[in-house]
């Protein structure tokens, strides 16, 4: 049996443009969050992305885990991630207490700074700047909720925390885990040096890349003072697991693709050259450019996803916890897979993968 802790996360894709296809879309994953609530998964992670049509409708997670959150009795409820840069450090601490509250306190508070300049250019913020905008709003919502209500006062160039208190407080004292969210190295240490969990994925630089990355946050953990036993590395993976390897493919390797090659449009646009943005300009290319079969050959093998049978899906579990992950995080609704299929999977995983 896995000590790996397995959980799932939503982008909310949508593979169609009517309103109804949306709808239903929202309400399948409701009904698998259900579903994993009972089968026993950690967390379901909800990300947050605005103006993305079709690649992720999760513009509001707070609102879907508000409404899980009434219908489910122990799973936890992972804002994965909230984007600080575009909003009020007050707004953030009110929203995310109020869903610990309505809860019972199974709120895990995932942070980012985003990846998509178009989200930047919208809620006008620089882009070249986002990290230090993620870290003051984030020294400003934890100082709220460590005030315990007395008034606070925070400036930043986009927001004002004016000698307010701040309602309702978090049931978890003094606040949910606090999770970072990064691609980078430099993310990674960022996490680190502030006793942060981290949420990372392994689509962009493969597993054996990720491991390098995630020692190296350990070791800094060590040296700013935290025991790297006591803190959390979840790695979040495109998951299809079937009775057998050749079925899974069948099934899920065109939806795999179609969300990847909307990934790659997100956080790396037609024509923006960012350098920061070099690996996803490489996994467009494989997910993009490459015939099927290939693309999703260099992707299995660097275990950037996983869709295979029950033993190769052991395999990859083994993979990632030699990697130094504590937690998995299975995307198992992917690129608009029917419902049926996702909840086949959810199954499968959890009673022969992970057991």
């Amino acid at each position: 049996m896995t000590s790996l802790r397995v959980s799932l996360g939503y982008e909310l894709e949508v593979r169609g443009r009517s309103r109804e296809v949306e709808r239903q879309a929202f309400h399948n994953v409701m009904e698998q969050v259900v579903l994993a609530d009972q089968l026993g998964y950690d967390t379901a992670w909800f990300v947050e992305h605005h103006f993305t049509r079709g690649f992720s409708h999760s513009s509001a997670p707070d609102l879907v885990l508000a409404g899980i959150s009434q219908r489910t009795e122990r799973i936890h409820l992972g804002l994965g991630v909230v984007l600080l840069p575009f909003q009020s450090p007050i707004r953030i601490a009110e929203r995310v207490a109020t869903l610990d509250v309505i809860s019972g306190g199974r709120v895990e508070f995932g942070t980012g700074r985003g990846a998509s300049p178009l989200e930047y250019q919208a809620f006008q913020r620089p882009f070249e700047r986002s990290r230090e905008l993620w870290e003051e709003h984030l020294e400003a919502v934890l100082a709220i909720w460590e005030a315990d209500g007395r008034p606070v006062t925070r400036s930043g160039e986009f927001f004002e925390v004016p000698d307010v208190g701040v309602y309702p407080r978090p049931v978890q004292d003094p606040h949910p885990p606090v999770w970072v969210a990064s691609t980078s190295l430099d993310g990674y240490l960022a996490a680190a040096r502030q006793g942060f969990n981290l949420l990372g994925m392994t689509m962009l630089k493969g597993l054996d890349d990720v491991a390098e990355d995630i020692a190296k946050y350990k070791q800094c953990l060590a040296d700013s003072g935290f025991d790297p036993d006591s803190r959390r590395v979840a790695l979040m993976i495109p998951w299809y697991v079937a009775p057998t390897q050749q079925e899974a493919v069948d099934t899920a390797a065109d939806a795999v693709l179609w969300y990847l090659r909307r990934q790659i449009n997100l956080v790396a646009p037609p024509g923006y050259t960012d350098a920061r943005h070099a690996t996803h300009r490489v996994l467009g290319q494989q997910a993009v450019g490459m015939p099927p079969d290939e693309a999703m050959g260099v992707l299995r093998e660097q275990t950037m996803v996983v869709i295979d049978d029950v033993e190769g899906s052991r395999k990859a579990v083994e993979a990632i916890e030699a990697a130094g992950a504590t937690d998995l995080i299975l995307q198992a609704q992917v690129g608009g897979l029917a419902h049926e299929h996702v909840c086949n999977s959810m199954k499968l995983f959890m009673q022969e993968v992970a057991q």
